[in-house]
């Protein structure tokens, strides 16, 4: 149920102290689309639609209306929320029972209890597109002051999912490069134990365990951490055990 707006600039200064390192991506959209619902006058339900090459979807939703309503919309392929995301455009609907755009999903949107939307377009990186699509449950829910707060709030809610997403790339990208020097030294050190056993060169140890790897079907990088574990094993539990010699 729609309620009493709260400050936009309380709300805009929420945006802006997000700390990127206590919430990921989904945390950010959830922050945003509550935001929406609780600064701009007149609305009942918010999402948040993200565009990408693999399709549209909703990242975030204050309520089951609008996410009911964005989804009809991806199954249509049509309707305010892709066109704003798509063109980066201010999509109103003021009267869903007098919409000609969209008949059929305007029908079902005035079914579904909202008579009226707002969808800002915005970008978010150069291959993510974004809308903040905003639903109202009376006809001219949004009047111009409605919208241009609306277009205000979108434009520091995309600087803050911009910084999100690039923080969630970085944040990802590191991780990758740290499990691929893990696994570079593990298959270093692998290749050390195999040069000592077989006084071989570098290349024939990793041709090596290249092929153990192939022949086991696991990764090059289990088949290394393996030989290394077995390595570290006293002599007395290799002997036990029957491995010693023998590549895992």
């Amino acid at each position: 149920m729609a309620q009493q707006p709260i400050d936009p600039n309380a709300a805009i200064s929420e945006l802006g102290q997000i700390k990127f390192g206590e919430t990921d991506l989904s945390g950010v959209l959830s922050q945003v689309s509550e935001l929406a619902r609780r600064t701009i006058p007149g609305t009942e339900e918010v999402s948040v639609t993200l565009l990408k090459q693999e399709g549209a979807h909703t990242a975030a939703f204050s309520g089951e209306m609008a996410l009911r309503l964005d989804e009809l919309q991806y199954e249509y392929e049509q309707g305010p929320c892709l066109e704003a995301a798509k063109e980066a455009a201010v999509v109103s609907v003021p009267d869903m029972s007098e919409e000609v755009r969209w008949p059929q999903w305007a029908a079902q949107a005035v079914q579904g209890g909202a008579l009226s939307s707002l969808s800002i377009g915005f970008p978010i990186q150069e291959t993510v597109l974004g809308a903040l699509n905003i639903y109202g449950v009376k006809p001219g829910a949004f009047d111009d002051d409605a919208v241009t707060l609306a277009q205000t709030f979108a434009g520091y809610a995309a600087v803050a999912l911009a910084n999100a997403h690039l923080y969630d790339t970085t944040a990802t990208l590191a991780a990758q490069m740290q499990s691929a020097m893990q696994s570079r030294a593990v298959i270093e050190q692998a290749k050390g134990i195999i040069m000592g056993e077989r006084r071989c060169t570098p290349d024939e140890a990793f041709a090596i365990l290249a092929k153990v790897s192939q022949d086991s079907n696991r990764k090059l990088r289990d088949v290394a951490a393996a030989l290394v574990e077995r390595a570290a094993r006293p002599s007395s539990l290799k002997r036990d055990r029957g491995d010693a010699g023998h590549l895992p």
